[in-house]
């Protein structure tokens, strides 16, 4: 099961791509933010507006079907194109969703905000289309997946700051969020006149934060633009005809089954950060303090990729990968029928099995492609549509409540458990093929 640590082996990052690595890696932050400032949303928009969790979760089919509606468009331009113009068009279309959220809050229609968001994600959907595979293309691919692993060990950093910004700042300072001394809220007892006016100022508070993100996506623009950026092999293929890499991708098994299995692993991923926050405040916890669980699960998150990057040196990444997901299929269990505080511990030890899954399904399924990586990143991106498809599932689950003797946020868990199921089975299988190849 150990590999060799011969002084031989290669660098996991060669000093000629130090600059550009550090660069592209500042991307991941970036879209981590926008990430995990939006799972919060779901509740906030759930009360502002007065809308059901079913409805308010469209936020998340919005964020997440931007990916699956560009990933293919941004796969074609880079090849057309470069890595370097991907990233900068990826950039700019993150900005202008960012600053759409100024005639959103203006104009105080739900819709306009799902609109922002599904532009914005047009951008997040350049961005890992294009930086996923540029970090992989730069160096040997038998350290790939451990790089792109590292990078990917900023994205929570972003992703934190995110949750911190949103429990810190957003749902601390919305006034629809207060609440009497039973705890309830009062925002839902008020007249019109009153919920106009705090409807006014709470939707101001949610679009400040990604005004200003929007501010430094641009900044973050003009760096990279200003930048010289290596052109690598993959970056370089423009003769390949995209339907001759469709058809290659399509006969292997090996990126086939991890397409799906990125689909599965995002919506799992989505379920259990979003939803944290009802689960806690179905045991009688604020939304703002629910949001401090999310943090805490997502430092744990940060901790844990770092520390199974390291151990990669020395296990199979298939074989960890199979490992965490029977992991995280335990807390769940814990989470639907254990319930309660020990039931949300379980939840925010779920993060510590899910650190590891989107870098390692993704290296894995493009391990061997050469260059049709490129088109492979795509699909994998459009996976993360899994995040638009379930989250609005899982809420019509806790729309009814209660299911036999559970409360349903409980038994809405069972997605999620689905989940990593399936990212189990393509551990083990993975893992066969590389014992048996």
């Amino acid at each position: 099961m150990k590999h060799s640590t011969s002084p031989s082996k290669p660098a996991v990052i060669e000093k000629k791509y130090l600059v550009p690595f550090i660069l592209i890696t500042s991307l991941f932050a970036l879209w981590g933010f926008a990430n995990d400032i939006t799972n919060p949303m779901v509740a906030a928009f759930q009360t502002i507006m007065e809308i059901p969790v079913s409805e308010a979760a469209l936020v998340q089919f919005a964020f997440y079907g931007g990916y699956g509606t560009m990933a293919i468009p941004a796969a074609l331009f880079v090849r057309r194109f470069s890595y370097k113009k991907g990233i900068l068009l990826g950039l700019a279309l993150y900005a202008i969703g960012a600053f759409l959220f100024i005639p959103a809050a203006q104009f105080e229609q739900f819709t306009f905000f799902l609109l922002s968001l599904y532009i914005l994600t047009f951008g997040l959907a350049f961005l890992e289309t294009t930086a996923n595979p540029y970090i992989i293309s730069m160096g040997d691919e038998a350290t790939s997946t451990r790089r792109l692993n590292f990078a990917q060990s900023f994205n929570p950093m972003g992703s934190l700051l995110g949750m911190t910004v949103a429990s810190n700042y957003v749902l601390t300072s919305l006034d629809s969020e207060k609440r009497d001394a039973a705890g309830n809220l009062i925002f839902h007892s008020l007249g019109e006149a009153e919920k106009a006016v705090i409807r006014t100022h709470d939707l101001e508070i949610i679009r400040n934060p990604y005004v200003i993100i929007g501010g430094v996506v641009l900044l973050v623009f003009v760096i990279i633009a200003l930048t010289k950026m290596p052109r690598t092999q993959s970056a370089e293929a423009k003769n390949i005809r995209a339907i001759d890499s469709a058809r290659r991708l399509l006969r292997n098994h090996n990126y086939r089954e991890g397409v799906l299995t990125q689909f599965f692993y995002v919506a799992a991923q989505i379920m259990c950060w979003t939803f944290i926050i009802q689960y806690a405040e179905n045991i009688g916890i604020p939304k703002a303090v629910g949001q401090r669980w999310n943090i805490l699960a997502m430092s744990l998150f940060l901790t844990s990729r770092f520390i199974s990057t390291y151990l990669m040196k020395y296990l199979r990444p298939s074989s960890m990968l199979t490992l965490f997901a029977a992991g995280a299929m335990t807390t769940t269990l814990g989470v639907i029928f254990i319930g309660g505080m020990t039931g949300l511990y379980c939840l925010v030890a779920t993060s510590v099995f899910m650190s590891l899954m989107f870098p390692t399904i993704y290296g894995i399924a493009l391990k061997g492609l050469g260059d049709d990586s490129t088109l492979g990143a795509a699909g994998l991106v459009m996976a993360i549509v899994g995040g638009a498809l379930m989250p609005p599932l899982q809420g019509a689950i806790i729309d009814l409540g209660t299911i036999a003797w559970l409360p349903a946020v409980n038994a809405s868990f069972v997605l999620p458990f689905i989940c990593f199921t399936v990212i189990c089975i393509y551990g083990l299988r993975t893992n066969r093929r590389r014992i048996m190849g």
